[in-house]
Parts: C-alpha cells; structure tokens; sequence
C-alpha cells in the first residue's frame, strides 16, 4: 500500500505537496515544500528501506525551499514539516546517512526544521502569547490576518518546539509554546473546559463547544505527550484536570459528545472521526479499560460503514449531512496499534485487517489511494492527503510489526559521543507528534546540558564548600552531635526555575565546566564531589 502511493506520488505529483490520484498529477495545498515527501521520509525507515531515506535526504536539501512568498497553516507546517524534519534528523544514523560532526546537535535536517520553525515565530507576536493561524513565510503575518485560531493551533507546538530548543540551544521555541499552552490553560471555564476557537488578540473565546475532537484535540494530546517527553509533571496535571471535566460533561456511555464550555449542556451530540485519537491518549496515561470501552464504539462505526465518516451523529446511529466523507485518516488505527502495545487483544488486530480491507477495496486506484468522499455509496475524491503515507499506513505496519525498531523497550541502544559529552539514542520510548513522526526523548539530552550542568556542579561546589566553611566554623565553637546532613531542600539547586537565576550570575566568559568528563554520564561528574547529592534523573 505504502508504495503503491508513495511511487504514485513520485512519478505524478512532485515536486508538489500532494497527489491528486483520480488526475495522477499533483497540487500545493499547505504551502509548497514537496509536503508528501517530508511526510513520508521517517515512514520509510520503518518499513525498512534505508536507500531512498538516504536519497530522499538528498533531494530536500536541494529543492526545500521556505524563503518563499506563501501563506502557510503555522500547525500543519509544524506539525507535518518542522516535525518530519526533526524525526528524519535524529533518525538520519540509524538510516546509514553520514552525519556531521556534532550531530545530533547539528546537520542539515536540523537546519531545515530551524529555519522553518522560525518562519513560524512571527505567528506567535501577540498579546496574548497565543499564535495567529496563518504566516507568510516571506512577509510574516498578514496585516489583515484573522485573529481567531482553534485551540489546537495554539496548543500544538510543545512537542516539536521543545526538542527543537534541546538540539539547538534556542530557548526561543520551547518558550514560545510554553506561553501558548499556558494561556489556554488560563483561558479554560469555571467548569474546567475550553472551547474550539479563540481570539489570539483579547483572549476571548469565538467558538464556545467544548470536547475532544477536530479544533480541540492534539491540545490535550500534547499536554500528554509533552509531558512524557519533558518529564513535566505540570503538564501531566493540566490534563488531568481536563480530564475530569470531560468525564464530567462529555462523556456519555463511554461516547464523547460537545457540550457548551461554561454550561457544560449538550450542542452537538455527534462523535467526529477525528475524536478516535482519545482510546490511544488514554491508554498513555494508563486508563485501558476506559480507552477500550470507547475504542469498541468507534470501531462499531467503522464497521457500519468501511471507515469512519468525518461526523456521525450518535443518537440516529448514521452520518451527517455533508460530513459523510473519510479521507484515509489514521485516528482509529493509531489508537489500535497504541491499544494492542499495551494489552495484546486480538480484536484490535482484526480493525487493523478490516482497514487494509476497506481502503485496498474502496480508496484504491491506478495513482495511489484516494480520499473517500462518501461512506454511503464509496464516491471518490481527486486528493491523497501526506498524513495517509506519514500516519495512516505507518501506524498499520507498526500494529502489524511488533519487532519494529519503533517499538524497542530499551534492550538495545546507540552510544554516541557529542561535543557535549556522551548520548544514549535508538533505546525506544518514541513520542509520536500528531503526524506521527517519531521523536526520541533520550535526543533532548543530548545537547542542551553543557551549561545547565556548568551551572549545577558550580552551585553544587560552592553551597558544599560553604558548608563546610560554616561547619568549620560551628565546630569550633560546638560539639558535633552526628553527621553532615544535606541541606533541607536539595532539590532547590535543580529546578529548572532556577536555572534562569543562575544563568544571571554567572560570568560570560566562564565556558569550559569545572568538571569537564565528556565521556561520563553527569551523575559520574556529581559523584567526583563526593555523595553531595544524590538524582536517579
């Protein structure tokens, strides 16, 4: 399936972002950065092909351009190129390309995902703190831009913005994102929900529905996954309220319906195809029996139909009128592959089977796969969207490949040596972002500690030493009644508030740490002080 569309595109629709597969030619849609083949390049490391990842590298540094007069969706270019760019980068190794010195902190991918990244920066200018919907790459946002943005627009950046800040030292990105997922966050209702749309310029809420399907979802979806990738227990806690509360007013017999954001009463009692991400979020955070319970009703629909129209309406059991389509989208299989990681069930390998059945049967044509604009009678539409070679048929490979490198469990790991001291990469753990591009967590540390530690072990020195002095002291004057004990909140010296304080005292010139062993782990380093702290992290 994957290369009956991918060489479709290739012989039909490049250097364009998208095939029309009914035309076999290709079209822009999202700007104009050959998107497919962005989409597609990490997909082909997991199937296996390491050449054409090679090659294909190739090509984009020599056709991408995005000093280019277009206006571009600032969430699908970051969702589908800034984080293809950052999943091929740190993926680039492990395809047998011949990486740079420094990498993963540095090499062309990187580059290319910075460039694009800060494209996208002037979105984010506002008073609010919360981004504009769209940019001009070359002329920064539109003087006559609407100010109204969904709530994912806003809440959707943390996972690549983050690791963007990790590999190349700017905290511009990660803050960024940070700011805009807190205003959310400040924005939501006395009941604990926010709703679909919002005025980046007042704060105020355009769109009141609340729930977690299309304009809502991949702003919990981060706060999860960004979570998990930081290590970040506020964002765990932000969605865990959330979590109440839709519990509380959405949720009825394990469906999720839209409920006003204020009143919590019911707008649309519709389950839209989009929501079927929610079974595989939940089983994130280790809620199974809720996600499977949820996942059955979704895959009923499916069955209903040969795939999941864009709305249906619960109540009538039957589409919407003018929302009858599927356009290949990957939700259910993404939850199904995430599902059976976590419990085995055979059921989820039978959706699986069901969905190549369906979409060989329905969507298949002589160029690619196309979107189906009806459930009802299987009418076509001339457009293949990246997200099917970047998600849909990637999440069936992987619930089907359960020896997949995606899906190491850290038996097996890379060593790798930066400027910055030793990196550990390729032990699993992968967070996907919403284009199911794959980033490994253990990359963010691999360039970003060289000052932070700096900063701890000179701390860490002078509170020990100070210490000392003091005890020195006191001794001289006292007994001692038992041994040396750390001070009452070590954790102090390490949080990551403080870093910014400490970054302000130290001298600018002061660049080579005081303890300087590369090929250490920090925890050695720390150990070279003597017991003076002790951090499983």
């Amino acid at each position: 399936m994957f290369y009956h569309a991918y060489d479709s595109y290739l012989e039909n629709a490049f250097p364009f972002d998208e095939l029309r597969p009914l035309t076999c030619d290709g079209h822009d849609t999202w700007g104009s950065f050959s998107l497919t083949l962005i989409d597609a390049l990490d997909t082909l490391l997991i199937l296996g092909n390491a050449s054409e990842f090679q090659r294909v590298v190739e090509v984009l540094q020599d056709s991408v351009d995005f000093d280019i007069d277009v206006n571009a969706s600032v969430f699908e270019t970051n969702i589908r190129v800034v984080g293809g760019l950052l999943s091929a980068h740190l993926l680039s190794k492990k395809a047998g390309v011949e990486v740079e010195a420094g990498w993963p902190c540095s090499g062309p991918l990187l580059r290319m995902a910075e460039e694009a990244a800060r494209k996208l920066l002037p979105a984010f200018q506002t008073p609010t703190g919360m981004p504009y919907g769209t940019v001009n790459l070359l002329h920064g946002v539109n003087p006559g831009e609407t100010p109204v943005t969904c709530t994912a627009g806003i809440g959707t950046f943390i996972v690549e913005f983050a690791t963007l800040s990790s590999l190349t030292g700017d905290p511009v990105f990660e803050d960024v994102a940070r700011v805009a997922l807190m205003r959310l966050w400040e924005s939501r209702s006395d009941i604990g929900l926010v709703g679909n749309h919002i005025d980046v310029l007042t704060g105020k809420w355009v769109a009141q529905d609340a729930g977690i399907g299309a304009g809502v979802d991949s702003y919990f979806e981060y706060l999860v996954k960004g979570a998990i990738l930081l290590q970040d227990k506020k964002l765990m806690a932000m969605f865990l309220e959330y979590n109440k509360a839709i519990r509380n007013y959405t949720r009825f017999d394990d469906w999720y319906l839209w409920v006003q954001m204020y009143k919590g009463t019911v707008s649309m009692p519709v389950f839209q195809s989009l929501e079927a991400y929610w079974p595989g979020l939940q089983s994130l955070i280790g809620d199974i029996d809720n996600a499977m319970r949820t996942f059955l009703n979704y895959y009923t629909v499916w069955k209903q139909f040969g795939g999941l129209p864009e709305f249906y309406n619960i109540p009538q059991g039957y589409t919407v009128e003018k929302r009858e389509g599927y356009p290949l989208r990957p939700e259910l299989i993404e939850s199904a592959m995430y599902l059976y990681r976590a419990t085995g069930d055979p059921t989820l390998l039978e959706l699986g089977r069901d969905a190549v059945e369906s979409i060989e049967k329905i969507s298949k044509v002589e160029c690619g796969f196309a979107t189906i604009k009806d459930l009802r009678d299987h009418k076509l539409d001339n457009r293949m969207e990246s997200f099917f070679l970047a998600e849909t048929v990637k999440y069936l490979y992987l619930l089907f490949d359960p020896t997949n490198f995606i899906h190491n469990n850290g038996s097996t790991f890379d060593t790798v040596i930066t400027p910055y001291g030793e990196c550990i990469l390729g032990a699993g753990g992968y967070i996907f972002n919403t284009e199911a591009h794959p980033i490994d967590p253990a990359a963010l540390h691999c360039c970003q500690r060289l000052k932070e530690e700096q900063w701890e072990v000179e701390d860490l020195m002078r509170e020990f030493y100070s210490l000392k002095r003091s005890r020195s002291k006191f001794q001289k004057n006292t007994v001692s009644s038992g041994p040396w004990e750390p001070p009452a909140r070590p954790g102090t010296l390490f949080s990551p508030e403080n870093h910014d304080q400490a970054r302000e005292r130290k001298p600018a010139k002061q660049k080579v740490p005081l303890l300087s062993c590369p090929s250490q782990p920090f925890t050695s380093k720390l150990a070279l002080l003597g017991q003076v702290f002790l951090d499983s992290s």
